[in-house]
């Protein structure tokens, strides 16, 4: 038995999602009853040479609706990255949360073979089979961004754990 490439990616990611927001929801409680201002927490890093927890937040959105819409053959959306609260970050996942549910299952059909070229900031190209930039590449880095936004959160003291990460409730 295979499983789809839509099956592989949208459900996971809308998890993935859904727990960020969670995670983000809880940060902000907790700055608000410990009555320390949301900035401590917006811009914490876990390291002086590391982005920022907004910036974490902002690239999980981006490889979400890249990752999909790039397998969907869909018109990617384009995200400005000026959010500065919890407010908007949270708006920011809705509004990926939004763009990924107008895929339809129909669109990642065969999206396993197609060629996925990519540009990443230099003039060199990759090419990568849907597949392999589903498993590896688009993932990886979702979840490397979804797990760094959770790490600072949590090492600056949020109260959270792995089945928060995870979404489970």
């Amino acid at each position: 038995m295979s499983i789809s490439m839509y099956a592989a990616s949208v459900p996971v990611i809308n998890q993935m999602l859904d727990s960020l927001s969670d995670v983000l929801k809880k940060a902000e409680d907790h700055a608000t009853a410990k009555n320390i201002p949301a900035e401590n927490y917006l811009q914490a890093r876990l390291f002086p040479d590391m982005l920022a927890l907004v910036r974490q937040v902002q690239i999980a959105a981006d490889f979400a609706k890249g990752v999909t819409g790039r397998l969907a053959q869909a018109e990617l959306p384009a995200y400005e990255d000026t959010e500065t609260s919890f407010a908007d970050l949270q708006a920011r996942i809705a509004k990926t949360k939004a763009f990924i549910a107008t895929l339809d299952a129909a669109q990642f059909e065969g999206s396993e073979g197609r060629n996925i070229v990519l540009r990443p900031g230099t003039p060199k190209e990759q090419t990568f089979s849907g597949q392999a930039y589903l498993l590896n590449y688009g993932l990886p880095q979702f979840f490397f961004h979804v797990t760094t936004a959770y790490a600072i959160l949590r090492h600056n003291g949020i109260e959270i754990g792995k089945k928060d990460f995870m979404g489970l409730r």
